[in-house]
């Protein structure tokens, strides 16, 4: 089964998709990765997902990824004798670390990290930001604020803290058992929650040994303006508006995203766009004009991947709210106008003799009548690197190593298929030809650009570009050893 779209579709699982049957059915619908929330559900609820997805894969012969969210530090206040409690704008309100219950007038807020921070004039923001108070003074030990936007406060409602950066580190103690947990089990993303510094993303990847690859959630205002540096120690990126429109206004998110999304291109790393991508389809069998158009919005301007989170995870309609996204997807990559917006962002510069070869490749795909651009490949690098050129052609990335094949799931227009080590390049030519012919992307009378380092098996060697005929016997005819 070949798919006929690039942009690559996450599917969280959750209590909707646990099932063999669903799950199964959430991949023939479109979904090529699948996201393990760690804030919900136990270990053993977990490997039980997990261990469906990799029957899946066996039984379909396909690669499939699966990425480990990590829940993050999560702030929190404490909880109120009534429940919860009204506040007015204008009133003032106290955070303290008093373990007693809160009223009216004040609340424990058990994150003494939090007031270390904070300075007259800090915003806190509670409940999704539904809830705004302002510092007017604060110590080692309290905040007194006054309310700027009133509402209901009640237990355990979540605390944001936009203007500073916190002295948090990025991995709880249950971040670490989780990242721990994950990379045992052989996941092959881990998605790493509230990044501030790089130096957090450094952390996670020291914990994680190469065992799954680092991608960091952009969600804070300090993540944005450390970016550049928090791109250079990520193996990928998530835009995790959710959160990222709490702290920032609304109107920031957008452009946000879209200079978010062309830096990750230019670096040759994944970028997922994520959250309440199809919102309403929780609850409904049909999403909103303006999800369909957010979702469209992210594929025109190159994301490699679009996320369903609650949709796939807890809604009445999960298989629906894929083959949504599967079918929105076709029909942007169909229209002429998505070639114009991504060759035009195509902003690279080459400087290594791989960027030479896959930037030919590409153009040679472009001029001539090329079926595939087929990588060898052992790290992947060959193949992100490909997939940073956004070509015509579907992009069959070759390779012996599963654990590789699984990563670049998540790569725009990328085509996994495990093959055979292969000691000759003529081989090499043979089996790119088979697999070009067996997914459908080619026949006898098609060629295919082969791309592959010499020796084989060595990490970072591309330095051949071949065009080949897909029909064996003029290859073994005309093709060296």
């Amino acid at each position: 089964m070949r798919r006929l779209r690039n942009v690559k579709i996450v599917a969280t699982l959750g209590p909707a998709s646990s099932d063999y049957k669903t799950i199964r059915a959430l991949f023939e619908a479109g979904a090529d990765v699948f996201r393990l929330n760690m804030s919900h559900g136990t270990h053993d609820e977990q490997r039980a997902r997990f261990d469906i997805i990799r029957q899946i894969e066996a039984d379909t012969g396909r690669p499939v990824a699966v990425l480990a969210d990590l829940q993050g530090p999560k702030l929190r206040v404490g909880t109120f004798a009534a429940g919860a409690a009204d506040l007015e704008e204008g009133e003032r309100f106290r955070f303290d670390l008093d373990p007693t219950e809160g009223d009216g007038h004040r609340v424990c807020l058990p994150h003494p990290e939090i007031f270390a921070a904070l300075v007259p004039g800090t915003r806190l923001l509670v409940n999704d930001g539904k809830i705004r108070m302002r510092v007017e003074a604060c110590g080692a030990d309290f905040a007194d604020c006054t309310v700027t936007v009133g509402g209901t406060i009640s237990n355990r409602k979540g605390v944001n803290v936009p203007d500073v950066v916190l002295p948090l580190a990025a991995l709880s103690d249950k971040d670490r058992k989780d990242l721990e947990f994950a990379c045992a089990l052989g996941v092959d993303w881990l998605a790493l929650s509230f990044v501030q510094r790089p130096e957090d993303v450094i952390e996670a990847r020291t914990l994680a040994r190469g065992r799954a690859a680092v991608l960091s959630k952009i969600e804070k205002p300090a993540a944005e303006k450390a970016f550049d540096e928090i791109l250079k120690v990520s193996d990928g990126i998530m835009v995790a508006r959710g959160d990222l429109g709490v702290e920032l206004p609304v109107e920031a998110v957008p452009p946000i995203q879209k200079r978010l999304v062309r830096k990750c291109r230019a670096a040759a790393k994944p970028v997922i766009v994520a959250t309440q991508m199809l919102e309403s389809m929780i609850e409904s069998p049909m999403p909103t004009r303006a999800e369909v158009s957010d979702v469209a919005t992210a594929i025109y301007e190159g994301a490699d991947a679009i996320m369903l989170s609650a949709e796939s995870a807890a809604g009445r309609y999960p298989v629906e709210a894929v083959s949504t996204m599967n079918a929105v997807a076709r029909s942007v990559e169909s229209d002429p106008t998505y070639r114009e917006v991504i060759e035009a962002s195509r902003l690279v510069a080459r400087q290594t003799i791989a960027d030479g070869i896959v930037a030919a490749a590409r153009e040679i795909a472009e001029a001539t009548d090329i079926s595939a651009i087929c990588c060898y490949t052992q790290s992947g690098k060959t193949v992100s690197l490909s997939a940073r050129e956004r070509p015509r052609v579907p992009i069959i990335a070759l390779s012996p190593l599963p654990a590789t094949l699984r990563k670049l799931c998540l790569f725009w227009g990328v085509h996994a298929v495990r093959c055979e080590e292969v000691e000759r390049f003529k081989m090499a030519v043979v089996n790119a030809a088979r697999a070009a012919r067996d997914y459908g992307f080619a026949d006898e009378s098609n060629q295919i650009v082969v791309i592959a380092g010499v020796p084989f098996n060595v990490q970072g060697t591309t330095n051949i570009l071949r065009v080949a005929p897909c029909d064996e016997r003029l290859i073994f005819r005309t093709d060296p050893e």
